[in-house]
């Protein structure tokens, strides 16, 4: 099981805190450090089942400064999370077959069924 994690959102803390209550066997990906590459960000829009503008925070300042408004593709999408990852949904968490954007927190027990 992994978790697409920033230590600095509430969200995503409180998500990791119910992974942790449950299981210990939890891979903590820090997509910020450790930006994911194209082919990951395909995965798991795959995992997820959603288009990639589904997974965008719209209301992040790159996204507002740097495509807001503009028509973009799949690809062109994906693109802009690889350079600005702060765009990403999160916390995202995946069994490697499934992903969820664990917002709330509760969505997680999906996971786990």
């Amino acid at each position: 099981m992994k978790i697409y994690h920033n230590p600095r959102c509430s969200k995503s803390r409180k998500a990791l805190s119910l992974i942790n209550s449950i299981t210990s066997n939890i891979e903590i990906i820090e997509y910020l450090k450790q930006p994911l590459t194209f082919k990951e960000i395909e995965l798991l829009l795959s995992q997820l089942n959603i288009k990639p503008a589904e997974l965008i925070r719209m209301q992040e300042k790159d996204w507002k400064e740097n495509y807001k408004g503009k028509e973009m593709h799949k690809n062109e999408i994906i693109q802009a999370i690889t350079i600005f990852p702060k765009l990403m949904q999160r916390p995202i968490v995946t069994n490697g077959k499934k992903a969820i954007i664990a917002i709330p927190a509760e969505n997680i027990l999906e996971i786990f069924n």
